[in-house]
């Protein structure tokens, strides 16, 4: 199976689950943060970025009460260590870099964290909370740190009960097209 069969195939097996709190499935939000990418004119990479950047979710073995049992889950690491297999960095750092760049505007931006989810406030204690100063400018000096935070924004958005989106099949051109061609 390739990686983009297999990344199908979580997201036709697992991704219909909730998505920790939210009203909507992991598959309805990668789908809704895929779309608000491409609104917004994004590059392949970043749409396939905003599509994947939860993916960690559904190849850990946790259960989905992970969050309300105190446990963070390090999803962005552990999809980043998963699809540096298959994907270059301009795909895999805005995944890896997303629940930094969600410290990252709580830190900078004082309205930020107004607008985040219940569910989202709360993996924000499990993930260490607002960013320090120091942790702040080590983020923003990340040649992928503009793009965690696209990809951050979409994620936010990417929460409507109910909202229309492309059916994944409309994404695996793009999978393919940012897969690494020297991985069989």
């Amino acid at each position: 199976m390739n990686i983009v069969d297999e990344i199908f195939d979580l997201f036709e097996k697992r991704g219909r689950t909730a998505y920790l709190g939210e009203p909507v499935s992991l598959l309805e939000h990668s789908a809704q943060a895929a779309q608000e990418a491409e609104k917004a004119g994004a590059a392949p990479s970043l749409i396939v970025a905003a599509l994947l950047h939860d993916i960690g979710h559904l190849i850990h073995d946790l259960s989905e009460d992970v969050a309300d049992r105190g446990i963070d889950s390090r999803h962005e690491n552990l999809a980043c260590r998963w699809l540096s297999q298959y994907f270059g960095p301009e795909v895999t750092e805005p995944i890896r870099l997303h629940v930094t760049a969600k410290r990252y505007l709580c830190r900078t931006d004082p309205g930020y964290i107004r607008q985040l989810s219940a569910a989202s406030i709360r993996s924000l204690g499990l993930q260490g909370g607002p960013l320090i100063e120091e942790e702040a400018e080590d983020f923003m000096a990340s040649p992928y740190s503009e793009q965690a935070i696209l990809v951050r924004r979409w994620d936010d958005l990417a929460k409507v009960p109910g909202l229309a989106t492309p059916d994944l099949q409309r994404y695996r051109a793009l999978l393919e097209l940012t897969a690494r061609r020297d991985v069989a």
